[in-house]
């Protein structure tokens, strides 16, 4: 009996760890299966009884970005700047959560923020393509060149990133490599009607420039 009471402690400290474990993992498994509104309740029931943990608040902000709540997607990021200032993820959260919300300047200065710190990290990809469009928004076409292809260099196969680095090259008249970007994105998908009219535009001046 007494070693049952010595036991049951240990017991329940081990079921509770487990317990902990696999609340963290549903969340993110919610996340990924698209549940993303389940993935906001079990990480807000999650950061009520460990407000300081950052797995939650990164999987919370994701969440809430999947569901275009982009103001509660700040306001996320910025509960968890208050843990911890440079974990990329919420950094990368905060920077995706100002673009959308038209917030441009504040958006670049994340962005360039998470590329400088993670530039191998596992959103750079849309670090790169959102300065990319903020780029374009500024009339920076040849800025915009570099962080789209850096963008398509991590992620070579989205057909509508294709389509913006023609956009920006087409701005920028370097009709050539518009050309071969637009037929990029068309190899991807032949129904992309912005590579299309993109195309259709560039056709003429590529071929008169290309010496």
């Amino acid at each position: 009996m007494s070693r049952t009471r010595l036991l049951l402690p240990m017991f329940l400290l081990l079921s509770a760890g487990l317990l902990q474990a696999q609340t963290k993992g549903d969340a993110l498994e919610m996340y990924r299966s698209g549940d993303y509104q389940g993935a906001v309740e079990l990480c807000r029931q999650e950061l009520a009884e460990a407000p300081s943990r950052l797995d939650a608040h990164a999987i919370l902000g994701w969440s809430l970005l999947k569901l275009k709540r982009y103001q509660e997607a700040l306001e996320a990021g910025q509960k968890a700047f208050a843990i911890s200032r440079y974990d990329p993820r919420i950094i990368e959260i905060a920077g995706e959560a100002l673009y959308y919300l038209g917030r441009r300047a504040e958006s670049m200065k994340y962005l360039e923020e998470y590329a400088a710190i993670a530039p191998t990290g596992g959103r750079i990809d849309l670090v790169y393509y959102f300065m990319g469009e903020l780029f374009i928004q500024q009339g920076k076409y040849n800025d915009a060149d570099i962080a789209l292809s850096t963008a398509l260099y991590h992620s070579p196969n989205i057909a509508d990133w294709w389509a913006r680095l023609g956009y920006a090259r087409e701005k920028a008249g370097d009709f050539r490599y518009a050309l071969e970007a637009y037929n990029k994105a068309l190899a991807l998908n032949p129904n992309l009607a912005d590579a299309q009219r993109g195309k259709s535009r560039v056709e003429g001046q590529a071929g008169s420039t290309g010496g």
